[in-house]
């Protein structure tokens, strides 16, 4: 239980609690106006500040950061692990909890915040006794707030949920852990749900244009990385034999050298065989004059030239005979000359090519080192490729195929929660017979809890005539708080007390809210926990019922926000 909460600030009021009911109630003072609303009172703050000193973060915007309380610090007695301590946190130094009466923290005065919900989640809840897990896993702050339901939270919403903003995977590893189940198989549901969010950012992604050009369809990018593989393998080969020539730019110089002459060669043969073949052409054009036009031309010469002397017709037709025969043996000589010199080409190419030939396999075989750099270069280039090649592939086929594994993975963890519901049924009706046993001293037709198998983990379910009103969801939550308090007392778990904002009982019948702090009031003296509720006075007294008076459980502190000093703080800010 509770034992005290107090503060260093003079004007706070500190709160005495004892065992059982206790109701802390914001009083309407006579000729209050209606914008004194008693919300400023400090009913919701208490349970702020039993949450500031079991561990909850103090962020920037945390109530007790304010220029007004950041210099105070706050404490509460309680008991915790069978020993009552003192625990005291200030806005200023917010990571440094102090601590009186701690002999099973090793007689430490001060811990970190994170050693002290270590502390806490192993005194109240065995979270010590949690075995390492790959996912999700129970934790303390997750779990108190069950017992201590925040407004602030939109923890008054649905029963399973101890704030509005959390996720199912949380709360279902949190209330499997509480209601005695295997808590691991909605840790693994939740691996799921990541999964999922996963792919669909993914996919949305690929939708928008940029990534699918990057990713690609699984069914092209295997076609192109097996040709790619097979690419590598082969330039992994050719790195694997390649030998190296130290005078390979030698031999590379003097086989482009040898290119060079015998293209040289050819083309002067070719020259020399357009020579040849106008000297072949010449020669068998190369006919002499008959003689019968040889003396036509010499008589003529006599009639034209009269006073010129010339020599005899035998003597002209010696000579003519003289240079035909002379103008054929040029012409063969300078055939012969031609074809002496593309004959001794070909031998001089047919040398050259040899060797040529010789160097071209040595080059052929070996190769320089830069060549080898180059070779080594392509293929780290080419092994980059095919890793990228690889993972699209890979992420293209996680987009095309996970959804089924993930549809398989949600079928085969319903069926090990059907298992565990059948194996655990005797804790399963603890929850339920508890759930509407409340339920029944409350309303003639009992609400009821069901805890149905889905294919996205335990849902819950509060099925309760006029469940769509406010008042009766309320009673939903309080049904259910109550359930968590009875296993907990059971099973040797919990903090041992429970707190209600008066948000709770908002919209609920003067009938009904009586009724439940009546059931209330005698589950915790039946069980042995505390129960503590924030209430405004003129909700708290519109009804009474038989064998309850709600009077003896009031504490003796009132809060009121009709004054500047009637709060819990002691004045407004």
């Amino acid at each position: 239980m509770i034992h005290r909460i107090y503060s260093s600030l003079a004007t706070f009021k500190a709160l005495e609690f004892k065992s059982g009911l206790n109701v802390l109630i914001a009083q309407k003072e006579a000729g209050a106006t209606d914008k004194q609303t008693r919300n400023r009172a400090g009913k919701t703050s208490l349970i702020e500040i039993v949450h500031f000193l079991t561990g909850s973060n103090a962020g920037k915007d945390s109530l007790f950061r304010s220029d007004a309380l950041v210099n105070a610090s706050f404490g509460m007695a309680f008991d915790l692990g069978g020993e009552k301590l003192r625990v005291e946190r200030s806005g200023h130094q917010k990571s440094k909890i102090h601590l009186e009466g701690d002999s099973f923290a090793k007689g430490k005065t001060s811990l970190s915040n994170s050693e002290w919900v270590e502390l806490l989640g192993e005194k109240m809840f065995g979270l010590h006794e949690v075995p390492e897990y790959d996912g999700s896993i129970p934790t303390f702050r997750s779990l108190f707030a069950y017992f201590v339901r925040r407004q602030l939270s939109g923890a008054f919403t649905t029963p399973e949920k101890q704030a509005n903003m959390q996720q199912a995977g949380d709360y279902q590893v949190a209330l499997l852990f509480l209601l005695g189940l295997d808590w691991r198989i909605a840790s693994d549901w939740q691996k799921v749900r990541n999964r999922e969010k996963t792919l669909a950012e993914l996919k949305k992604a690929a939708g928008a244009g940029a990534f699918g050009s990057i990713v690609g369809k699984a069914s092209d990018l295997r076609t192109q990385l097996t040709v790619a593989e097979a690419r590598l393998t082969d330039t992994k080969s050719q790195v694997a034999s390649f030998r190296v020539l130290p005078q390979y730019a030698e031999l590379e110089a003097e086989a482009d050298q040898l290119t060079r002459a015998i293209n040289d060669l050819s083309n002067a043969n070719v020259i020399d065989a357009a020579t040849i073949g106008d000297l072949e052409r010449a020669i068998q054009a190369e006919a002499p004059p008959s003689l019968a036009d040889l003396q036509s031309i010499y008589a003529e010469a006599g009639v034209a030239l009269p006073g010129v002397a010339i020599k005899r017709y035998e003597d002209v037709r010696s000579f003519h005979e003289s240079v035909i025969r002379n103008r054929r043996d040029y012409l063969a000589g300078e055939l012969d000359t031609a074809k002496q010199r593309v004959a001794v080409r070909e031998q001089e190419k047919v040398r050259l090519d040899a060797r040529r030939s010789v160097v071209m396999g040595v080059l052929q075989s070996h190769g320089a080192l830069d060549q080898f750099s180059q070779l080594q270069g392509e293929a780290g280039r080419m092994e980059a490729a095919v890793e990228s090649l690889r993972q699209r592939f890979e992420a293209a086929e996680q987009l095309e195929g996970t959804k089924n594994e993930l549809e398989i993975e949600r079928n085969r963890l319903t069926l090990r929660l059907r298992r565990d519901f059948a194996e655990q049924r005797t804790r399963l009706s603890e929850a339920i017979l508890a759930f509407e046993e409340t339920s029944k001293r409350l309303y003639e037709s009992a609400g009821s809890m069901t805890v149905e198998e889905t294919s996205n983990g335990p849902v819950f379910k509060f099925p309760m005539q006029g469940s769509r009103s406010k008042g009766i969801k309320n009673m939903q939550i309080f049904c259910f708080d109550m359930m968590l308090m009875r296993l907990c007392a059971k099973h040797g778990m919990g903090p041992g007390f429970l707190i209600h904002d008066s948000h709770l009982f908002d919209g609920v019948d003067g009938r009904q809210l009586i009724s439940a702090l009546k059931v209330g009031a005698e589950t915790a003296a039946e069980l042995g926990f505390q129960y503590i509720v924030t209430m405004n006075e003129d909700d708290a007294f519109k009804e009474t019922v038989a064998g309850f008076n709600l009077r003896d459980h009031v504490l003796p502190t009132d809060l009121t926000d009709a004054k500047e000093d009637g709060g819990l703080f002691g004045f407004r800010f």
